[in-house]
């Protein structure tokens, strides 16, 4: 088959295109809004409640008032995507009278994108476009890799997580969580501990080295083997806190104790959420199959998180007070090679949206003390723009070339068309040598996303 240009234009109908199960542009419109908004609400009514749930306390009026309000909003965004996306389709063929590479799915989404964040609060737009620039990114590689343009690259992932977490640390020591109120800072205030940020005063003093006491020995006849498995444990925690602290090092304790402590207690908050997540996916297996509980605990994947979370606080906190003792001061450039160093340990529990998540974290903060800087220029609406051209190329590959889009996101589309993703009729597009017609069977197959329209109406 030849391949045309991608400004050619190719002679197909919406009817043909968007909405085959019916000759209505309008009343295809109303079906994908009416959909989308109860596939939206579901959505947006577990994300807030589980907000509401995460603060420990019963909420105020006002707090439900708010909640309920930004519910409503998020709604209307998430359904004016899906709904005015449909709508330009057909919008833009009546105007122009046929389809080309672009009108078929970029250019449309962008729009839809445009007026849809446009109803979002301004405050959730920056968290909307990290994650859709998240999704876009490993797509954009995706397409780019199938086009033979690029090669994976080995342990890409893990390069990509060290490089960006050794300058998010770099800007925790340097204390900017007072400038940035960001949540990322509060994640490793938690994992590595408030001693491992640089204050603007340097404070040389020692800090007092507690020794754990035993207390009142009970007679010997009393202690069983329990006991002695206390006292021993107990003697060695002792002897271990008591171990040498470098005078910079603002942990209360010897070196060794923060290194170990941190890291087992990492370890156990990474086992803990691995258990409690396969329980709560794997409820109705266990309690038909109860001896399947006990396959959760011989899983060898079960520690992964754990281990990355373990090590990783391990590593840096070890390098952090080795840097200490061998220059004799302490500097927010240490975070660097200490982070490197502990990125490693990702190796345990590589993703990539982790590590994508973690690097568009980076530039985004990046780019913020570039701009309080004076070095780089504050570009207005850049947010929006970013976001819009995000989603259109997730659109555009849901669309051309499904098969480059992450599965997570494909089933997130199916469910919010209520499956009219999948029936869409992309067949006169092949002309442009992507196999749409082929790539949407295979996806369908592989990620059981049938073309059947879903009405729920």
């Amino acid at each position: 088959m030849q391949v045309l240009s991608k400004l050619t234009s190719v002679p197909v109908t919406c009817t043909e295109y968007v909405h085959p199960w019916t000759e209505s542009c309008s009343i295809a419109s109303a079906e994908f809004l009416l959909v989308a908004i109860q596939d939206s609400f579901r959505l947006y009514s577990a994300v807030y409640m589980l907000s509401l749930a995460m603060r420990g306390r019963v909420p105020s009026f006002e707090e439900l008032k708010r909640t309920i309000r930004g519910l409503l909003q998020s709604t209307a965004f998430l359904t004016m995507s899906a709904f005015s996306y449909s709508a330009f389709l057909c919008a833009l063929r009546q105007l122009f009278g046929s389809y080309n590479f672009y009108t078929a799915a970029y250019i449309p989404a962008y729009l839809a994108a445009f007026f849809s964040i446009m109803v979002e609060r301004p405050s959730r737009r920056g968290l909307l476009c990290l994650y859709v620039s998240n999704v876009a990114t490993e797509t954009g590689w995706n397409i780019l890799k199938s086009r033979g343009m690029v090669k994976s690259l080995p342990f890409g992932e893990i390069v990509i997580f060290g490089l960006s977490t050794a300058t998010l640390l770099y800007f925790y020591r340097l204390n900017r969580q007072k400038d940035y109120k960001d949540s990322m800072f509060d994640v490793f205030q938690f994992a590595l501990g408030k001693s491992e940020v640089l204050h603007s005063e340097q404070s040389n003093e020692n800090l007092p080295q507690r020794r754990s006491t035993t207390g009142n020995t009970p007679r010997a006849s009393s202690y069983n083997f329990i006991q002695m498995a206390v006292k021993v444990y107990l003697n060695l925690i002792s002897k271990i806190k008591s171990l040498s602290r470098h005078h910079l090092c603002r942990h209360r304790y010897s070196c060794a104790y923060s290194i170990l402590s941190g890291g087992t207690r990492m370890f156990s908050i990474g086992l803990g959420i691995q258990v409690i997540m396969k329980i709560l996916f794997q409820t109705k297996r266990v309690i038909r199959r109860p001896k399947l509980f006990k396959r959760i605990f011989l899983n060898r994947g079960i520690f992964k998180l754990g281990l990355f979370l373990g090590c990783f606080t391990s590593l840096y906190k070890l390098s952090s007070c080795m840097l200490r003792h061998i220059t004799n001061s302490d500097k927010a450039a240490y975070a660097i090679p200490s982070g490197l160093l502990a990125s490693v340990s990702f190796g345990f529990y590589a993703d990539n949206t982790i590590a994508l998540y973690i690097m568009w974290k980076t530039l985004q903060m990046t780019y913020n003390w570039g701009v309080e800087k004076g070095y780089v220029p504050k570009i207005p609406g850049f947010t929006v723009f970013l976001y819009c051209a995000s989603t259109a190329l997730l659109f555009h590959a849901a669309t051309l070339e499904p098969m480059n889009l992450r599965p997570s996101y494909w089933k997130f589309l199916y469910s919010i068309s209520g499956g009219r993703i999948c029936v869409m009729d992309r067949s006169g597009f092949d002309v442009y040598g992507l196999n749409t017609s082929g790539q949407i069977r295979d996806v369908s197959e592989l990620f059981k996303t049938p073309a059947v329209v879903k009405f729920r109406l």
